[in-house]
């Protein structure tokens, strides 16, 4: 009798192994299931107005235009008296510092402002906008375990990413909640063996275009969890 129960425990306790076992593209799968249900990120044509806390009390306003199908992006950010935008419309850059296209090379530099650094933050946005649905992107190499790792007392399952060379030199690691496999938390290293690099915590969900996307993103070093702003999704509409 105990022989055919502790047969009947190992049997199910294997089941429910297997049950649970999930590759990484099914999680990563499942969790644009959720991010993005209707597949609406390649198509997206929407307005972000974002919040940039510093610890010092510093903010800084952005406001981000993305039109994937049309190739366009802009960004317009305003910090005290200065507001600079930058667009990137298909192949033409355009630069303003305060509503001026002449710019001197002295606030070009005291500003960052230029093209490559046009490109630049077009990259960063898409990117973190876009997860974990740019995880499908050409370059991105999704290691095959699925680990369970507990961070900040949660339990998550964990994507491990690398890049193809041509893309990327981090190494990700993308935290997401077992049962809704909503994204909680990325991380990144530069150099894992240093614990360099950093972590981002996402809370809330502001709904755009159909997509659940973090409202908020605490930023902090890895190393020694120090604090280093908040990035807040405040509003988004339809691009006109």
């Amino acid at each position: 009798m105990i022989k055919h129960l502790l047969t009947a425990v190992l049997l199910l306790s294997a089941s429910t192994m297997i049950s649970q076992t999930i590759t990484a593209t099914e999680l990563l799968d499942k969790a644009i299931a959720y991010h993005d249900p209707d597949g609406s990120w390649s198509s997206l044509q929407e307005k972000l107005v974002i919040k940039l806390s510093y610890p010092d009390g510093r903010e800084r306003l952005s406001e981000v235009k993305i039109d994937i199908p049309g190739q366009y992006f802009s960004l317009t950010s305003q910090s005290d008296d200065v507001t600079i935008e930058q667009t990137l419309n298909k192949e033409t850059c355009t630069l303003k510092l305060n509503g001026s296209t002449d710019i001197s090379a002295e606030d070009k530099e005291k500003h960052r402002i230029s093209c490559e650094r046009a490109e630049s933050m077009k990259n960063y946005y898409l990117y973190l906008y876009g997860l974990p649905m740019k995880l499908k992107d050409k370059g991105t190499q999704l290691s095959p375990v699925v680990e369970t790792k507990t961070f900040k007392g949660k339990q998550y399952k964990v994507l491990k990413v690398t890049y193809d060379e041509t893309v990327g030199k981090d190494t990700w690691y993308f935290y997401f909640d077992p049962s809704t496999y909503a994204m909680e938390v990325y991380q990144f290293y530069h150099d894992e063996s240093k614990n360099d690099g950093e972590y981002i915590l996402l809370s809330g969900i502001e709904e755009v275009s159909n997509m659940k996307i973090p409202k908020v993103r605490e930023w902090y070093y890895n190393k020694d969890d120090k604090f280093l702003g908040t990035d807040t999704l405040i509003r988004s509409e339809p691009l006109k």
